[in-house]
């Protein structure tokens, strides 16, 4: 039987190696002949390779990012089903529900902070929806709700994941105290989501710079209402 204090190092170093995978460059590589951090805006994520590689391998590089935080919540930190945890749980969370938390979190930490592309990673926005929708997915859709509003009314995919961060833990909120919908763990999970939703907005920190200064890349073609 393996020790729960390994088990736990287990799940949070795959977790991390799995978020840390960097899929765009791995694509733009092996099918382009290039690194995408040096076309577009820079960046590994998503967006970049919209704008980069085409529609096709956007999508491709979307799904894979957002599959490396609902692997981590459903897959690896199943490891710790049914096992004792390492520490005294203090949250009204069954312990399978922490550990899925904390291996949601490794993931996200692994796409920012990737060790394969010299910790410089993603903005984490699609591994951190892969995650929720694995944990909240009412919020979640929510968040992705006012996402495409914001975008095709913009045009900005930087805003929408903005508004989506910050729609996340006031959905939870609102749907807790003004609707009355019963929520496990209400009080941990939206201090947990207030995090993760500032540090999405942190990474996106350089977008709100060009936002304001109206320098910010924009899909025209997602924008519905254009002056």
């Amino acid at each position: 039987m393996v020790d729960p204090t390994l088990r736990m190092i287990l799940i949070g170093v795959c977790s991390y190696l799995l978020g840390a995978i960097p899929t765009a460059v791995i694509v733009s590589k092996k099918f382009f002949g290039f690194d995408i951090r040096e076309q577009g805006s820079g960046n590994m994520g998503s967006t970049n390779a919209f704008r980069v590689l085409g529609w096709k391998w956007g999508v491709f590089v979307q799904i894979a990012d957002i599959l490396k935080g609902l692997l981590a919540v459903t897959v690896i930190a199943h490891l710790m089903e049914g096992q004792q945890l390492p520490f005294t749980n203090r949250t009204p969370f069954e312990n399978i529900t922490v550990v899925r938390l904390m291996a949601g979190s490794a993931a996200i930490i692994g796409h920012i902070f990737s060790v394969f592309v010299g910790f410089k990673g993603g903005k984490g926005v699609n591994t951190t929806t892969g995650m929720l929708i694995g944990i909240a997915p009412i919020e979640i859709g929510i968040a992705v709700l006012f996402f495409a509003i914001a975008v095709t009314l913009s045009g900005y995919i930087s805003l929408g994941s903005i508004v989506a961060a910050i729609i996340l833990p006031t959905a939870m909120a609102i749907r807790y105290n003004v609707f009355g919908v019963s929520i496990t763990g209400y009080h941990t999970l939206i201090w947990f989501s207030i995090c993760i939703s500032l540090l999405v907005i942190y990474m996106h920190r350089s977008n709100i710079k060009r936002l304001l200064s109206g320098t910010e890349n924009k899909f025209t073609k997602l924008q519905i209402f254009k002056r």
